[in-house]
């Protein structure tokens, strides 16, 4: 099976290129399923029941999420299965870090987790993730670690080497150049991209960027328009072994 799987949307230019160009793309890669990271998908920030309608109209099947999950107070918006947050929230938080989809000759496992290292101080994800291991009975699973620091990205994923079939790192918003399969079994990206206004710094516009940094003062950040860059990764896994046999970036400019 192929999965195709598309780093953090953002804004309105994001999800219109991704409604624009992932059918385009799931038919070129004659991709099986598509996973989407929408936590910057909402105008202004976070997701809500719009901008994931845009995604899943898109032809996104599973979208994942990270720390701007709860930014909007759509929290109704986490009763859909196949809407994800970080697995790690405290328990009581609304929704799920995981969906298993049924795809009739097999079932695929779609897990999201957060980082901690620079993040917010949520469950230890190494732990958590053992434990929604014990309970996933398919051996097709791909992990979403949305995460800022390199270093815990990399451990992670050599700490599922051999466990899951693939671990993506999502949230900082520029794509790696390090795909490779972990001890010939588990696909690795330590940051698969965004999708958004490629005049841009991680999306916003660059004026507003600069003067954030240069004058450390809080700005009102703008998501850029079009034309667009998109990236994303197209995973192809034995469906019956669970074992990622090639995994390829994807970088499209508009």
């Amino acid at each position: 099976m192929k999965i195709l799987m598309f780093g953090d949307v953002v804004g309105e230019a994001g999800t219109g290129c991704f409604q624009r160009l992932a059918p385009k793309l799931k038919r070129q890669h004659s991709a099986d399923l598509i996973v989407v990271n929408g936590e910057n998908s909402a105008k202004g920030n976070g997701i809500t029941q719009h901008s994931a309608n845009q995604l899943f109209s898109g032809g996104a099947d599973v979208v994942t999420t990270g720390n701007h999950c709860f930014r909007r107070k759509c929290d109704e918006i986490f009763e859909n299965e196949r809407i994800l947050r970080p697995a790690n929230y405290p328990e009581g938080a609304p929704g799920s870090g995981v969906c298993v989809l049924d795809c009739g000759s097999f079932q695929f496992a779609v897990i999201n987790l957060m980082g901690t290292a620079f993040m917010e101080p949520l469950d230890n994800p190494f732990s958590v993730i053992n434990a929604l291991l014990a309970e996933i009975h398919t051996p097709n699973i791909l992990l979403d670690f949305h995460a800022e620091a390199t270093s815990e990205k990399r451990a992670m994923g050599w700490y599922l080497s051999g466990r899951v079939s693939a671990v993506i790192g999502t949230h900082t918003h520029v794509q790696t150049n390090d795909a490779e399969i972990l001890d010939g079994k588990t696909g690795y990206l330590t940051d698969v991209g965004m999708t958004g206004g490629a005049r841009s710094v991680l999306g916003v516009l660059p004026a507003q960027a600069i003067e954030k940094q240069r004058f450390h003062r809080p700005v009102q950040f703008t998501e850029a328009a079009g034309p667009c860059i998109l990236n994303a990764v197209v995973l192809e896994i034995d469906s019956k072994l669970g074992i990622c046999t090639k995994i390829d970036p994807i970088i499209v400019k508009e």
